[in-house]
């Protein structure tokens, strides 16, 4: 079904484009993707599709929803974000998260990924317990992506952003990146997690999960074997993740 999106002005619009912009700099200039990435997901993953309530709309930047366990050391990234933010005051802290994760997966090389911007900031923050728990297994990866609406095909698509960024004891209690470079967006997270565990880089519970379950394992290694299908699946799921709640058909 088609997704109706609510319009914008013209003024809204290039608020978006000129956002964009100084995003693209400063993550680069900062090296900062991986958290902004993990920003975006964390903000749009509490979408729960039988209530309708969580998603991607700006409630992470509260101290309530930032004080979530899975959301450890993401104050950072608010602020970080905030003198940016400040320029563009017409646009909602829903679309800027979000804006800001479709940007950290370009500037690292990744696929891009259709933005529609609309979102509305909401006043409430979900309640804790509706993100991934990385010490658990596919039964729990499944639970947690479906009640967010998404598919097996996603999960593991989206497991593969894990290719940006690393893992902080303080913030998770593991500690390390997934691949040998951590802010090239690539295919690497499903190479390296066929080829075994390697000293120094981190295969967690639910990562190892993906290579026992009989439907997840052959998408890893169509992943590991052909990029580009990884980016199209990705940009795919990127999307879906990124709308929850927002425009549904």
């Amino acid at each position: 079904m088609v997704k109706a999106y609510p319009a914008v002005s013209e003024e809204y619009q290039k608020a978006v484009e000129k956002a964009k912009k100084k995003l693209r700099g400063f993550i680069a200039e900062k090296n900062c993707a991986p958290i902004m990435l993990r920003l975006a997901w964390h903000s749009a993953g509490t979408y729960d599709v039988k209530t309708k309530t969580g998603g991607p709309f700006g409630t992470i930047r509260y101290s309530a929803e930032l004080a979530h366990g899975a959301n450890n050391g993401l104050d950072i990234a608010v602020r970080l974000l905030e003198p940016i933010k400040e320029q563009f005051p017409i646009l909602s802290y829903a679309d800027f998260y979000q804006l800001a994760g479709v940007v950290a997966v370009e500037v690292t090389g990744g696929p891009e990924i259709l933005f529609h911007p609309g979102r509305e900031d909401k006043p409430e923050p979900p309640e804790e317990g509706r993100l991934p728990d990385a010490k658990k297994g596919s039964d729990h990866l499944r639970d947690v992506f479906g009640h967010m609406g998404l598919s097996d095909q996603d999960i593991v698509a989206l497991s593969g952003g894990h290719t940006l960024g690393r893992c902080h004891k303080e913030r998770s209690g593991f500690e390390g990146p997934w691949t040998a470079n951590p802010l090239i967006f690539d295919n690497s997270y499903f190479t390296v997690l066929l080829s075994g565990e390697k000293e120094g880089l981190l295969q967690l519970p639910s990562d190892k999960a993906l290579l026992t379950d009989p439907v997840f394992r052959p998408l890893v290694d169509k992943y590991a074997a052909d990029e580009d299908a990884f980016f199209t699946d990705y940009a795919e799921a990127h999307l879906k993740l990124s709308e929850l709640g927002f425009a549904e058909a």
